[in-house]
């Protein structure tokens, strides 16, 4: 028999697998999922397991309420962008795309003040059209976000179409941000107004 104190510590507050737990106790995961079944101690799912395997120290991000004048109107802005501009479709990643520069970097700031993010664990992707010089625009962008090349996704090619007002007021692409945490995701659209 395990006891539920024991299992309950090492599987839920210590957020072990069944087979660490297992390699811990010298048992079989079989028998520890057993355990778990007659203590009534809820069973992640798979996907809450990959989380907790990917931040093994917790969420890499923390929501910070805004405390002053400044940080409201951020959080406001940073809100506002994510629900005009973000790709709510994608469930693991927040993602937001645009062609200025300073929209960007007003979003960017919001995942940094509000959320505690690191700019450094950021990524993003470029999208330009065949008659965009690669290199410059990615060297703009890196200039423009204040961001290292190796924090960009390969570089996206899209074949030139007719002359457009989108294609002259995109002449150094689009970029996208991106964040890859599935809790943020959530928590950025369950703030979205309803």
């Amino acid at each position: 028999m395990i006891p539920k104190r024991v299992l309950y510590n090492l599987y839920t507050v210590k957020g072990l697998s069944m087979e660490e737990v297992a390699v811990r106790l010298g048992c079989s995961a079989n028998k520890v999922k057993y355990w778990l079944v007659q203590h009534d101690i809820m069973r992640r799912s798979i996907s809450d397991a990959v989380y907790l395997k990917n931040n093994p120290n917790g969420d890499p991000f923390s929501f910070r309420k805004p405390k002053t004048i400044e940080d409201g109107i951020l959080y406001g802005m940073g809100i506002g962008l994510y629900w005009g501009e973000g790709t709510k479709s994608n469930l693991n990643s927040v993602r937001l795309g645009n062609t200025d520069s300073e929209l960007l970097n007003t979003f960017i700031l919001f995942l940094e003040r509000i959320f505690q993010i690191k700019k450094t664990d950021m990524r993003f992707g470029l999208q330009l059209f065949t008659d965009i010089d690669e290199k410059k625009a990615l060297d703009y962008w890196v200039g423009k976000l204040k961001v290292r090349k190796n924090q960009f996704y390969k570089v996206t090619v899209t074949m030139s179409g007719s002359i457009g007002t989108y294609r002259k007021k995109s002449e150094y692409g689009v970029v996208t941000v991106y964040y890859n945490n599935t809790k943020l995701r959530n928590k950025l659209v369950e703030l979205l107004p309803q």
